[in-house]
């Protein structure tokens, strides 16, 4: 009967990653964000505002995280703190249906998609710390990879829906299959496209019902009186004393900019096809189904990798993969493909392109799935939220950077391919860094502690 139950909490943190992957699938990469290129027109300046929209959420995000990690802690009761950011979820991204093109207001637009991003991350904060409840340390690079390569097909299963059924190509007014978006949707007025912020919602609002049943905290006793000061006091305590854990220190400073770099990648490959290749929704939408199934699949196989040899070399051909996909998708454009001119019939940088994509979907499905089960073995035992939380500050200190120079350096340069640069900055950053990580953590410090 325990089994059962052990396999049912497994399958329902699965949901989560499920639930949660349109966000990231639908509006940050594929649908919503050519979306904005389109109404605003211009590819360098859809690029810069984005960026800047993204850099604001990454600061807020990057301040609370650790905080409500260790408050976490403190006082038990996860799952209420997951009810409460899935709301904002919800919210943000069921607003995006508001932003029409003849009544598009770009900040209330930013506005709303920050409140369902900053939902989802706090959200997956408090989800990824339950990981270390679920299994053995050798069965959790496993479980990490699984439960990544299910989110990755719930993406895919949403980005097929969206591409077939709603989403319209802005000349045709069809769907990819040659359709009207269903229910009447306007194609004149992007009905079809705008329909993913309510996808979105609606996605997660249904398919995390598995995981609010399934999944359970572990029964903690009644918080003393001054928890509250006590957590906030944990976490600047464990900051400060960062230095004396050289193993985390160097892994956190590591993944600030790898995954970073990472992130930049998946929120800016969209407006980036769609302003350098002139690439519509659709076309955009293709490259995601691409992307994604390559995904599913290396995140299912990293996750035996990870178990088989360890996190960190895993994590460590992933950076240098990406890394060449960084250099490489700064010489593809319409004009010429590493420095090959074509015609503008050619399908060459399509092709090019695609195959960056496929590349980006493996390497990122298995660096974010060995990340997580590194972040496990390199957590403070007994205060795993609040090292979550701090995994997640790590994400998101630069995250606000990434994009705020990409939009820096797309405006000054006005070019969308210079503009991407700086992730191969951060990738090599991510990587220097990394040499520091002792795959076990700071195991001898904890043992001798105890």
């Amino acid at each position: 009967m325990s089994e059962v139950s052990a396999r049912k909490r497994i399958w329902g943190w699965f949901f989560f990653d499920w639930a949660s992957q349109p966000y990231n699938t639908l509006l940050i990469t594929f649908i919503f964000a050519p979306y904005i290129k389109d109404l605003i027109g211009d590819g360098a300046q859809a690029q810069a505002a984005w960026g800047f929209g993204i850099a604001a959420a990454g600061i807020i995000i990057a301040i609370m995280a650790p905080v409500l990690g260790a408050m976490a802690d403190t006082f038990g009761n996860r799952l209420r703190w997951i009810w409460l950011f899935s709301i904002m979820y919800v919210a943000g991204s069921f607003g995006l249906w508001w932003a029409a093109p003849d009544n598009f207001n770009l900040i209330w637009t930013l506005t709303l998609f920050a409140i369902g991003m900053i939902g989802m991350e706090f959200a997956t904060i408090f989800t990824n710390s339950m990981l270390p409840d679920l299994g053995t340390k050798e069965e959790i690079g496993r479980i990490s990879g699984n439960g990544w390569a299910f989110g990755y097909v719930g993406g895919l299963f949403a980005l097929v829906i969206m591409l077939t059924l709603f989403a319209e190509n802005a000349e045709t007014g069809k769907t990819l299959i040659g359709i009207d978006p269903l229910f009447g949707l306007d194609a004149s007025q992007r009905e079809g496209t705008r329909s993913v912020g309510p996808l979105t919602a609606v996605w997660y609002a249904v398919f995390m019902i598995p995981f609010f049943l399934w999944v359970r905290d572990p029964k903690r006793a009644k918080p003393p009186k001054g928890a509250t000061r006590k957590a906030l006091s944990d976490v600047a305590g464990t900051i400060r004393n960062l230095p004396q854990t050289p193993s985390l220190l160097a892994y956190l400073g590591s993944s600030m900019f790898y995954r970073d770099a990472l992130n930049g990648m998946y929120t800016f490959g969209g407006i980036y096809a769609a302003g350098v290749l002139e690439w519509s929704v659709i076309d955009v939408g293709i490259f995601g189904i691409l992307a994604i199934i390559s995904g599913a699949v290396f995140a299912w196989l990293g996750g035996r990798a990870d178990t088989r040899f360890g996190p960190k070399p895993v994590i460590t051909v992933c950076i240098w993969v990406l890394c060449g996909v960084a250099i490489s998708i700064v010489f593809i454009s319409r004009e010429s493909v590493f420095g090959i001119a074509v015609g503008p019939e050619s399908t060459l940088p399509d092709r090019a392109f695609y195959v960056m994509g496929v590349l980006i979907g493996a390497a990122g499905g298995v660096i974010q799935s060995a990340s997580r089960s590194m972040m496990v073995r390199q957590a403070i035992p007994d205060r795993t939220a609040e090292s979550f939380g701090l995994y997640a500050l790590a994400g998101k200190a630069t995250s606000f950077i990434a994009p705020f120079l990409i939009g820096v350096m797309t405006a000054v340069s006005g070019s969308q391919q210079i503009g991407v640069t700086p992730l191969i900055v951060l990738f090599l950053l991510g990587l220097i860094l990394l040499r520091w990580v002792n795959p076990a953590g700071d195991q001898t410090k904890w043992d001798a502690a105890s």
